[in-house]
């Protein structure tokens, strides 16, 4: 394929998940418990994006449209966004096909700082934006947790990318095993900790995609500028410093702004698995390997997959019962991973 032929493509591809992201959102805006025409919600949103001066919805179907639909898709698809993209990130720089925000650790932390604040009951003290401790917690614990692989990961004062990846392993072994002490030693909180830890958008607000969305934001334009590293980094570090570049010194950086991106997401989400896992891997076996339209393409195919695994878990079931997101992401996720996995023999991943 031409180079023209290749930019062309991308471009289709990439307009086309745009657009697939407007309509994921107004999906999202459509389905629940209390039934909208969707006729009445796209009528409703363009009336509020200034796009028409047709009739709004009545107050009470506004109110569901406005303060918890909309936002619960908008914040869907900026988690799903940042997971793939750092987890194309993480695989780009770490030259590790299964490396992920889980196996990498970040999550983990973030899971055991929220699990920490349900456990020791503050969860729910205000802070700024009026939401609870909990995200703030999350974002610590991903940041410590974050620090902790960098410092073990160091040997002989260089950062290995052989090493990053069985430190990141370590700590969330051991986090994880934290998180079971936590459960067992109060069973009032158990039922809260699992649900945050197996991921979910119940309750978030507009407040919750401000306190992630600045984040998330400036850690995907830094995976964006600096995909030229990555792109050498994954040709390995003895190539990447015959190029001239600083290999420890890229992925420190690298990895600092992926976990920016995890750690948001993590905060204002819980844990939510495989879409920085299996999501960038399709997007490779369509588009190559080259990371500036990977690590941009993998941020949108993942914000679209989320909102519909979203859309999902509040769905499936009757009565209005909600099934954690991560749930349905495993659900679909793991088997599809598989038999990919068994499909190309690993060759192409």
């Amino acid at each position: 394929m031409t180079e023209s032929g290749r930019k062309t493509r991308l471009t289709a591809l990439g307009g086309l998940l745009a657009l697939g992201s407007i309509l994921s959102v107004f999906a999202g805006c459509l389905f629940g418990p209390l039934s909208i025409p969707a006729d009445q919600v796209a009528e409703h949103l363009g009336t509020l994006f200034g796009f028409n001066a047709g009739q709004s919805l009545d107050a009470a179907m506004g109110l569901v449209v406005n303060d918890i639909r909309l936002p619960r898709a908008c914040l869907a698809w900026l988690v799903g966004a940042s997971l793939a993209a750092a987890g194309a990130v993480f695989q780009g720089i770490l030259q590790n096909p299964l490396a992920d925000p889980f196996t990498i650790g970040v999550s983990t932390g973030a899971a055991f700082g929220a699990s920490l604040a349900i456990f020791l009951g503050v969860a729910s003290l205000p802070i700024w934006l009026g939401m609870g401790v909990l995200p703030l917690a999350a974002m610590v614990g991903a940041v410590l947790a974050l620090a902790a692989v960098i410092s073990l990961g160091r040997v002989a004062g260089r950062l290995r990318r052989e090493t990053v990846v069985l430190a990141g392993i370590v700590v969330a072994t051991f986090l994880s095993a934290l998180i079971s002490l936590l459960k067992s030693l109060d069973e009032e909180s158990v039922a809260g900790i699992v649900f945050w830890v197996m991921g979910s958008f119940q309750g978030r607000s507009w407040e919750h995609v401000a306190f992630a969305w600045p984040y998330m934001l400036f850690g995907g334009l830094a995976a964006v500028l600096w995909a030229r590293e990555i792109d050498l980094l994954s040709m390995g570090d003895s190539q990447a410093r015959l190029l001239g570049l600083d290999a420890d010194r890229s992925r420190l950086k690298l990895l600092l702004a992926a976990s920016l991106m995890t750690g948001a997401a993590v905060s204002v989400s819980g844990v939510i698995g495989f879409v920085g896992l299996v999501v960038p891997h399709l997007v490779r076996l369509v588009i190559g390997a080259e990371h500036r339209p990977l690590v941009c393409i993998s941020a949108l195919a993942g914000g679209v997959v989320l909102i519909w695994s979203d859309v999902a878990a509040r769905t499936i079931l009757s009565g209005g019962q909600e099934l954690p997101v991560g749930v349905i992401t495993a659900l679909l996720g793991g088997p599809f991973f598989c038999l990919l996995l068994r499909r190309k023999g690993g060759k192409s991943l």
